[in-house]
């Protein structure tokens, strides 16, 4: 009489157990879910921050010592001074309202969400190579830095440039909208390369001839200019008689961009800036892939002349020989008796191409200021040169370069007090 109550009794409890055997079963997949999708969130802000650097974002929306991405670094040009946006998260005074289309659609088209021009210091003439998907991974990284409430200043510019309708213009001579294609016929190293240079760190934005309207044709990129109000010259890379990358050693290469130093250079003023914000942070394999590209861009000029008659090109012998007096007092303990420098830290100057360039403002500057190439994570610790502007005057700095522009097989032009001058007035950092 009881067993069938008992029994009664008892099922609910053994369909318990099951349910709960069941249910316990379930929920560690769900969890697991919650996790997957978390951590698929979180690489893909990873990516996002790595995309940023690789675009060196912080260069120009970040105020040194501010919040990062707060906004308002002033980028003068010869049209006035441009102050970069706001673009943190805040709702007001950043991007908080943007949707993920907004921000491609402003990578792509350099259009605003309202719908205004970008003016070109923004590089979306670089930044419509990026896909899709990095894009969409810049703006999820974007949006979790912290938001900060901050109004983006007003730009400054003088009459007729502060009329943003002049921008149809420019668009229609130095812009072609669309997303990278990769090549065929060339690797996917090359490919992935090329698509770093050319899109996210938009190189041809310093190292193409820039124009009177602030704008460089695809015909001559690469082909170096003079960075307008910074007094840095940015050398061809497609020139052997510049800084043409074609005979280097492709470990030079990703040395340079990566440890900012290498056995053929180092880098100082802007692309110093570039290494230390950008290049240190980017994965061996992509550094490796702009490298294996750059190397491959054409070399457009052969060498000018026979190095062994540069210092008899012109009427230079008393320049030159004031040059060597004060080279080997100041000089030669680095840079070596013969300008062979001491690697990897002080680099050669003969048969540098560097220093016998078109443009001789970077040498001039460097005597003049001196510097330090960026602290990396594979070179913490740079040496760096002292500035001679307070010991010496324009003639002697005159003569010095003029010196290591044309001995050793150099094959750089000489160098007069008045060019000293220029940049001794212009250059204030």
């Amino acid at each position: 009489m009881n067993a069938r109550p008992l029994f009664r009794k008892m099922l609910p409890a053994s369909l318990l157990v099951a349910l709960v055997a069941g249910a316990a079963w379930m929920l560690p997949s769900q969890a697991q879910n919650k996790v997957s999708a978390a951590a698929g969130k979180q690489s893909v802000v990873e990516h996002g921050k790595y995309l940023a650097q690789a675009g060196d974002c912080i260069a120009c929306h970040t105020v040194p010592g501010a919040k990062i991405f707060s906004g308002n670094r002033p980028m003068p040009t010869p049209f006035g001074t441009l102050y970069a946006p706001n673009i943190t998260p805040d709702r007001d005074t950043g991007i908080g309202k943007w949707s993920a289309d907004d921000f491609y659609n402003m990578m792509h088209t350099g259009r605003s969400p309202k719908g205004y021009l970008l003016y070109p210091a923004m590089p979306f003439a670089s930044y419509t190579k990026v896909t899709r998907a990095d894009s969409d991974a810049i703006f999820a990284y974007l949006r979790s830095v912290p938001a900060v409430r901050q109004q983006s200043r007003d730009h400054d510019l003088r009459f007729p440039y502060n009329n943003r309708a002049l921008l149809i213009g420019w668009r229609t001579l130095y812009f072609k909208e669309g997303e990278y294609q990769p090549d065929r016929s060339k690797s996917v190293e090359w490919n992935r390369g090329a698509y770093l240079v050319q899109g996210l760190g938009h190189c041809a934005m310093c190292h193409t001839p820039i124009n009177a309207l602030g704008g460089s044709s695809q015909e001559r990129a690469f082909q170096g200019g003079l960075i307008p109000m910074q007094n840095w010259y940015a050398p061809s890379l497609t020139s052997n008689r510049e800084a043409g990358l074609g005979d280097w050693a492709l470990q030079d290469i990703v040395d340079l961009l990566q440890m900012g130093v290498s056995n053929r250079g180092t880098v100082y003023g802007p692309m110093a800036e570039v290494t230390f914000n950008s290049l240190q942070f980017m994965s061996d394999e992509d550094i490796r892939a702009m490298a294996v590209y750059l190397k491959s861009l054409p070399a457009d000029q052969g060498p000018a002349s026979d190095p062994a008659e540069a210092p008899a090109r012109a009427d230079i012998n008393q320049a030159y020989s004031e040059g060597r007096r004060i080279y080997a007092a100041r000089c030669a303990t680095c840079h070596g008796a013969e300008g062979r420098g001491k690697l990897p830290h002080y680099p050669p100057l003969a048969r540098n191409q560097s220093i016998g360039m078109s443009s001789a403002v970077n040498p001039i500057r460097m005597v003049l200021n001196g510097g330090y190439p960026p602290g990396t994570r594979r070179n913490p610790m740079p040496y760096g040169m002292p500035p001679f502007a307070q010991d010496l005057n324009d003639n002697e700095i005159a003569a010095v370069v003029t010196f290591i522009r044309t001995a050793w097989g150099n094959r750089g032009a000489p160098v007069t007090a008045r060019e000293v001058n220029q940049l001794r007035s212009a250059t204030v950092e």
